[in-house]
Protein backbone atom coordinates (compact mmCIF):
# COMPACT_ATOMS: atom_id res chain seq x y z
CA UNK A 1 0.00 0.00 0.00
CA UNK A 2 1.49 3.57 -0.68
CA UNK A 3 1.30 6.54 1.82
CA UNK A 4 -1.57 9.36 1.17
CA UNK A 5 0.60 12.27 0.27
CA UNK A 6 1.58 14.75 2.77
CA UNK A 7 -0.65 18.06 3.51
CA UNK A 8 1.30 21.08 2.12
CA UNK A 9 3.58 22.35 5.27
CA UNK A 10 3.55 25.92 3.54
CA UNK A 11 0.77 29.04 5.17
CA UNK A 12 -1.79 30.98 3.68
CA UNK A 13 -1.75 34.24 4.41
CA UNK A 14 -4.58 36.90 3.38
CA UNK A 15 -4.08 40.50 3.67
CA UNK A 16 -6.99 42.31 3.09
CA UNK A 17 -6.66 45.95 1.41
CA UNK A 18 -5.96 48.70 3.85
CA UNK A 19 -8.64 51.41 4.23
CA UNK A 20 -10.68 53.74 1.37
CA UNK A 21 -13.04 56.20 1.84
CA UNK A 22 -15.83 53.87 1.23
CA UNK A 23 -14.90 51.24 3.19
CA UNK A 24 -14.78 54.13 6.21
CA UNK A 25 -18.33 54.88 5.79
CA UNK A 26 -19.35 51.57 5.52
CA UNK A 27 -20.37 51.53 1.25
CA UNK A 28 -20.47 48.11 -0.50
CA UNK A 29 -17.84 48.71 -2.60
CA UNK A 30 -17.06 45.36 -5.24
CA UNK A 31 -15.65 46.64 -8.80
CA UNK A 32 -16.02 50.76 -8.27
CA UNK A 33 -11.93 51.35 -8.10
CA UNK A 34 -11.43 53.54 -5.04
CA UNK A 35 -7.68 54.40 -3.82
CA UNK A 36 -6.65 53.73 -0.63
CA UNK A 37 -7.08 56.92 2.12
CA UNK A 38 -3.58 57.90 3.81
CA UNK A 39 -4.70 55.80 7.03
CA UNK A 40 -5.47 52.68 4.50
CA UNK A 41 -1.44 53.31 3.39
CA UNK A 42 -0.46 53.36 6.69
CA UNK A 43 -2.09 50.56 7.57
CA UNK A 44 -1.14 48.41 4.39
CA UNK A 45 2.79 49.26 5.68
CA UNK A 46 2.10 47.64 8.90
CA UNK A 47 0.55 44.65 7.79
CA UNK A 48 3.58 44.47 5.72
CA UNK A 49 6.03 44.36 8.31
CA UNK A 50 3.58 41.65 9.76
CA UNK A 51 4.69 39.30 6.85
CA UNK A 52 8.34 40.69 6.32
CA UNK A 53 9.57 36.91 7.75
CA UNK A 54 7.43 35.06 5.18
CA UNK A 55 9.15 33.57 2.44
CA UNK A 56 6.80 33.58 -0.28
CA UNK A 57 6.84 30.87 -3.45
CA UNK A 58 3.46 32.36 -4.82
CA UNK A 59 1.55 36.17 -4.42
CA UNK A 60 -1.67 36.71 -6.16
CA UNK A 61 -3.62 40.03 -5.63
CA UNK A 62 -7.00 41.56 -6.69
CA UNK A 63 -6.41 43.75 -9.96
CA UNK A 64 -8.51 46.70 -8.41
CA UNK A 65 -5.73 49.51 -6.87
CA UNK A 66 -6.71 49.10 -3.39
CA UNK A 67 -5.57 45.81 -3.66
CA UNK A 68 -2.69 46.51 -6.20
CA UNK A 69 -1.08 49.60 -3.46
CA UNK A 70 -1.88 47.82 -0.63
CA UNK A 71 0.64 44.57 -1.63
CA UNK A 72 2.81 47.25 -2.75
CA UNK A 73 3.23 48.82 0.24
CA UNK A 74 3.52 45.81 2.08
CA UNK A 75 6.43 45.26 0.49
CA UNK A 76 5.01 41.73 -2.26
CA UNK A 77 5.19 41.75 -6.08
CA UNK A 78 1.86 39.83 -6.64
CA UNK A 79 0.49 38.14 -9.70
CA UNK A 80 -2.71 39.60 -10.67
CA UNK A 81 -5.75 37.23 -10.34
CA UNK A 82 -9.29 38.21 -11.72
CA UNK A 83 -10.80 35.71 -9.64
CA UNK A 84 -9.89 37.54 -6.29
CA UNK A 85 -11.83 40.58 -7.30
CA UNK A 86 -14.57 41.33 -4.60
CA UNK A 87 -18.02 40.34 -4.88
CA UNK A 88 -19.91 42.06 -7.41
CA UNK A 89 -22.57 44.38 -5.66
CA UNK A 90 -24.63 44.97 -8.55
CA UNK A 91 -27.26 47.25 -7.90
CA UNK A 92 -26.26 47.49 -4.15
CA UNK A 93 -22.95 49.16 -5.50
CA UNK A 94 -22.22 51.94 -3.35
CA UNK A 95 -24.67 51.92 -1.31
CA UNK A 96 -24.36 50.78 2.92
CA UNK A 97 -26.52 48.21 4.55
CA UNK A 98 -28.54 50.95 6.25
CA UNK A 99 -29.83 52.08 3.44
CA UNK A 100 -30.14 49.08 1.45
CA UNK A 101 -32.36 47.69 4.77
CA UNK A 102 -34.40 51.25 5.16
CA UNK A 103 -35.41 50.74 1.57
CA UNK A 104 -36.26 46.49 1.47
CA UNK A 105 -38.13 46.74 5.16
CA UNK A 106 -36.22 44.21 7.01
CA UNK A 107 -32.58 43.14 8.07
CA UNK A 108 -31.03 42.48 5.20
CA UNK A 109 -27.52 40.80 4.48
CA UNK A 110 -25.44 40.02 1.33
CA UNK A 111 -25.11 36.27 2.55
CA UNK A 112 -28.05 35.51 2.81
CA UNK A 113 -30.17 37.32 0.62
CA UNK A 114 -27.74 38.42 -2.33
CA UNK A 115 -27.70 41.90 -4.63
CA UNK A 116 -29.76 42.60 -7.90
CA UNK A 117 -28.32 43.48 -11.12
CA UNK A 118 -27.34 46.77 -11.25
CA UNK A 119 -24.58 48.86 -14.22
CA UNK A 120 -23.24 45.32 -13.61
CA UNK A 121 -25.13 41.99 -13.27
CA UNK A 122 -23.81 41.30 -9.35
CA UNK A 123 -23.12 38.06 -8.32
CA UNK A 124 -24.68 35.38 -5.83
CA UNK A 125 -22.26 33.88 -3.02
CA UNK A 126 -22.16 30.85 -4.85
CA UNK A 127 -20.56 32.41 -7.55
CA UNK A 128 -18.05 34.39 -5.22
CA UNK A 129 -17.33 30.75 -3.77
CA UNK A 130 -16.53 29.18 -7.53
CA UNK A 131 -13.83 31.72 -8.15
CA UNK A 132 -12.51 31.77 -4.59
CA UNK A 133 -12.05 27.48 -5.41
CA UNK A 134 -10.10 28.38 -8.47
CA UNK A 135 -7.62 30.46 -6.09
CA UNK A 136 -7.60 28.24 -3.27
CA UNK A 137 -6.77 25.18 -5.77
CA UNK A 138 -3.86 27.12 -7.37
CA UNK A 139 -2.84 28.17 -3.67
CA UNK A 140 -2.92 24.82 -2.34
CA UNK A 141 -0.88 23.29 -4.97
CA UNK A 142 1.67 25.88 -4.35
CA UNK A 143 1.48 25.38 -0.81
CA UNK A 144 3.41 22.17 -1.41
CA UNK A 145 6.58 24.10 -2.29
CA UNK A 146 6.33 27.30 0.58
CA UNK A 147 3.79 29.99 1.87
CA UNK A 148 1.31 31.91 -0.65
CA UNK A 149 0.24 35.80 -0.02
CA UNK A 150 -3.09 36.49 -0.86
CA UNK A 151 -3.94 39.95 -1.03
CA UNK A 152 -7.75 41.20 -1.67
CA UNK A 153 -10.88 41.79 -0.48
CA UNK A 154 -12.93 41.47 2.61
CA UNK A 155 -15.96 39.58 1.55
CA UNK A 156 -14.36 37.59 -1.47
CA UNK A 157 -11.32 36.50 1.36
CA UNK A 158 -14.21 35.76 3.76
CA UNK A 159 -15.69 33.35 1.16
CA UNK A 160 -12.22 31.88 0.48
CA UNK A 161 -11.34 30.89 3.75
CA UNK A 162 -14.73 28.95 4.18
CA UNK A 163 -13.74 26.99 0.86
CA UNK A 164 -10.49 26.64 1.91
CA UNK A 165 -12.11 24.75 5.25
CA UNK A 166 -14.12 22.93 3.46
CA UNK A 167 -17.49 24.51 4.56
CA UNK A 168 -20.65 26.21 3.29
CA UNK A 169 -19.51 29.58 1.73
CA UNK A 170 -22.40 31.56 4.07
CA UNK A 171 -19.74 30.91 7.08
CA UNK A 172 -17.70 34.00 5.07
CA UNK A 173 -20.94 36.08 7.44
CA UNK A 174 -19.03 35.11 10.47
CA UNK A 175 -15.55 35.71 9.67
CA UNK A 176 -14.72 39.19 10.64
CA UNK A 177 -11.70 40.72 8.46
CA UNK A 178 -10.93 44.43 9.09
CA UNK A 179 -9.04 46.57 6.36
CA UNK A 180 -5.66 46.64 7.08
CA UNK A 181 -5.77 42.86 8.45
CA UNK A 182 -3.68 39.84 8.21
CA UNK A 183 -4.57 36.21 8.65
CA UNK A 184 -3.04 32.77 7.89
CA UNK A 185 -4.37 29.80 7.25
CA UNK A 186 -2.45 26.12 7.19
CA UNK A 187 -3.23 22.18 7.35
CA UNK A 188 -3.11 20.58 10.45
CA UNK A 189 -2.41 17.25 9.69
CA UNK A 190 -5.31 16.90 6.67
CA UNK A 191 -7.48 19.37 8.06
CA UNK A 192 -7.57 22.60 6.91
CA UNK A 193 -7.24 25.06 9.62
CA UNK A 194 -6.98 28.77 10.97
CA UNK A 195 -3.19 29.80 12.24
CA UNK A 196 -4.06 33.59 12.64
CA UNK A 197 -7.25 35.79 11.94
CA UNK A 198 -7.31 39.20 11.73
CA UNK A 199 -4.60 40.58 13.34
CA UNK A 200 -3.63 44.21 12.39
CA UNK A 201 -4.14 47.72 14.25
CA UNK A 202 -7.87 48.23 13.13
CA UNK A 203 -8.22 44.79 16.20
CA UNK A 204 -5.20 45.91 18.49
CA UNK A 205 -6.51 49.49 18.75
CA UNK A 206 -9.90 48.11 20.11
Amino acid sequence: MTSPPAPPAGRLVLLRHGETQWSKSGQHTGRTDVPLTEHGEELARQSGRLVADYHFVLALTSPLQRARRTAELAGLTPEVDEDLLEWDYGGYEGLTTATIRADLGYDWTVFQNGVPAGDTPGETVEEVAARASRVVKRAVAAMAEGDVALVGHGHCLRVLTSVFLRQEPRLGAQLLLDAGSVSVLQFDREQPAIRVWNQGPAVTGH
